[in-house]
């Protein structure tokens, strides 16, 4: 579903007006630093709200009005000289959305020695002026603490510092993730397992912490689609797609691929209807037959649409939707997983799920296998077994505390290879930097949920900058 909001940036750079007519070039000079920059920041999905060099406190208080009627998401400060902090309160006091300070030098160093041969003190000074980023921002972070305006700062050179363009990067995409939350559409189906406590969730916090909306939608309309909207050409394309993305194991029933198939098809439209870009279920279904038979038949239709941007989180639980949804905003993926158990002679912990499977991320083509027990539930038809590819991986779970916040736990590990349990759902092996043991205490001192989110790649830096954007504490144990 393609987000109608899409990511706005707003960029200005600082100066003072009184150098202008001083230092000949300056402005024209400072001016062409801050466009450099907005060519370095322009992405597909990104609009940049660039309002050129702030110098008065006039332009500031008219630049805060334009950022807001702009309606951005972000503000970069680019700081190019010394600035009076006058002309830059008034822009973000207006504006009311997190703040970058680029504290952004030209070059790695001055040339002295060119420097002191130029012979024109008024030159030198201009030329100097053009370096004096550093200098204000003690200024400027004062004021901002004595104002209470949360604000960040990355320190770096305009050209040749990956560095500082990776750190840039990280808060756009950060900044990209919390504005698919704040627009994003959940759907509850159904209701929480009895008795995990853990995961019942307060709906009104999550939305306090994270915009968004929660849909509730019935058992019922989803059987009623399947009913009488599932027409025969669209099971035998769903069917293909199956075969496509499924290693689908020889013991499958014909008639279980097909209700999976005709329940997948029922799911696509509800989500489509509801414009949902979420989903966490769980409903038993019994004394209903439809009901029943739709249920049991939901994981290869959830597991697709997992893989396409709509990750669905089985137990009802909203806690690890969240965390798959972000995992997945990030582009790393995002599937429902939990400890299985520990192996002490190899010093890792296996860690997987029943139900939906992150298709995307998982190595090789995922398994289909009939089961005839889901453990501790209520259930039959078809389930997905699948390892998520080798290499490294990040964990996250979003965490409701005792004091009544949001909290983000993370970690980064990596899937290694070996023996893993072939009991028809995801299993992979996890070895974390502070081996097993200390990860499980660490991670359990928490007081997370059992499930989490499993992602590819090492993103925990993103996902604290996405913490620090809608004040959640993260807090990362390797």
């Amino acid at each position: 579903m393609k987000n109608p909001y899409p990511l706005k940036i707003g960029l200005f750079g600082i100066g003072l007006d009184a150098y202008w007519p001083q230092f000949e070039g300056l402005k024209e000079r400072l001016t062409g630093y801050l466009n450099r920059v907005e060519e370095k920041m322009t992405r597909p999905e990104v609009e940049i709200v660039n309002l050129g060099l702030i110098d008065t406190p006039q332009k500031a208080v008219q630049a805060g009005h334009d950022f807001r009627r702009a309606d951005v998401d972000l503000i970069f400060i680019h700081v190019t000289t010394y600035s009076l902090s006058s002309t830059v309160l008034p822009v973000v006091q207006r504006a009311k959305v997190p703040v970058i300070i680029l504290n952004l030098q030209p070059t790695p160093a001055i040339d002295y020695e060119t420097f002191n041969k130029m012979g024109d003190r008024v030159k030198m000074t201009g030329d100097w002026l053009a370096h004096c980023g550093a200098c204000p921002v003690p200024e400027l972070s004062n004021v901002f603490n004595r104002c209470s305006i949360p604000f960040h700062q990355i320190t770096g050179v305009l050209e040749d510092d990956p560095e500082f363009w990776n750190d840039v990067d990280g808060w756009i995409k950060a900044a990209h993730v919390a504005n698919i939350m704040y627009h994003n559409r959940m759907g509850l189906m159904g209701h929480y397992y009895g008795g995990m406590l853990d995961i019942y969730s307060d709906l009104t916090q999550q939305c306090a912490y994270f915009g968004g909306h929660m849909e509730i939608v019935e058992v019922d309309e989803l059987a009623a689609i399947r009913r009488e909207e599932v027409k025969e050409p669209e099971v035998e394309q769903k069917l293909e797609e199956f075969r496509e993305v499924f290693d689908i194991q020889h013991d499958c029933d014909p008639v279980e691929l097909e209700r999976a198939a005709r329940t997948s098809i029922a799911l696509d439209k509800l989500v489509a209807r509801h414009e949902l870009g979420s989903m966490a279920y769980y409903y038993k279904g019994e004394g209903i037959d439809e009901n029943y038979d739709v249920m049991s038949s939901f994981i290869m239709g959830s597991s697709l649409l997992t893989a396409n941007n709509v990750p669905v989180a089985g137990e009802y639980e909203v806690k690890n939707a969240q965390a798959m949804k972000i995992l997945d905003s990030f582009g790393v993926g995002g599937s429902f997983t939990e400890y299985y158990a520990m192996d002490f002679n190899d010093d890792i912990v296996l860690m997987g799920h029943d139900g939906p499977g992150h298709v995307a991320i998982a190595k090789g083509k995922p398994k289909v296998r009939p089961l005839e027990v889901y453990h501790g539930k209520v259930g039959r038809g078809l389930s997905i077994e699948m390892s998520v590819r080798q290499g490294p991986v990040t964990l996250l779970s979003v965490v409701q505390t005792g004091d009544g916040k949001i909290l983000f736990l993370t970690a980064h590990a990596e899937i290694v290879p070996g023996p893993i349990m072939e009991i028809g759902n995801t299993n992979s092996r996890y070895r974390f930097s502070i081996g097993a043991r200390q990860f499980v205490e660490s991670w359990n001192e928490q007081g997370p949920a059992h499930h989490c989110a499993v992602g590819v790649g090492h993103v925990a830096d993103k996902i604290e900058k996405l913490g620090k954007l809608l004040q959640i504490e993260t807090v990362r144990l390797c």
